[in-house]
């Protein structure tokens, strides 16, 4: 589904302030230190009673976010036999924008956000320009994702550069002084 550009730019300036609120200033970007730094209780489904793993795979086979009784917020993730590192990375960034944009439903339109969401903030293309790459596997190495999801980050980082590029914007600026770039 593609979201508006307003959206995108939205999404952007969100992951950005997120970023300064909780002053991330490495690369790779880790879910889990992003979800400690917030509060946000990170459990794998082997934590989870059989009945209780069973209930979640039922709600995702990857993971899923929700608010407790109690207002606390929780992200479960499987972590389950031959799921890497770089997946349930990417599936905690992805439950971390369903927290941050305060998604309610399960909508088409709220996975959408929340899988630009965790693309944007394991790869925002200015971060990426820093290294200027040529294959994808030169961002997978640094920013330690799958090699697919680094064609994707290629994709949208040569298309960031045909339509703006270095004429960063003002959150873009922000980011880059977030990681001594600027």
């Amino acid at each position: 589904m593609r979201l508006s550009d307003k959206q995108y730019e939205f999404i952007k300036g969100e992951v950005v302030a997120l970023f300064e609120r909780y002053d991330v200033r490495c690369i790779p970007i880790s879910g889990f230190e992003l979800a400690y730094k917030m509060g946000i209780s990170v459990i794998p489904y082997s934590a989870l009673t059989e009945k209780q793993r069973s209930a979640a795979m039922k709600v995702s086979t990857d993971g899923f976010y929700m608010e407790d009784p109690s207002g606390n917020d929780l992200i479960y993730y499987n972590d389950g036999e031959g799921i890497s590192y770089e997946r349930t990375n990417m599936t905690i960034l992805h439950e971390i924008g369903h927290c941050v944009l305060d998604h309610q439903g399960e909508s088409d339109e709220e996975e959408a956000e929340a899988n630009f969401f965790a693309k944007y903030a394991a790869t925002p293309p200015p971060l990426i320009h820093r290294i200027k790459p040529e294959l994808p596997e030169e961002i997978a190495d640094v920013f330690n994702i799958s090699f697919e999801a680094a064609c994707y980050a290629m994709e949208y980082y040569q298309k960031w550069l045909a339509f703006g590029g270095k004429d960063y914007t003002e959150y873009e600026v922000r980011l880059l002084r977030l990681f001594d770039v600027a």
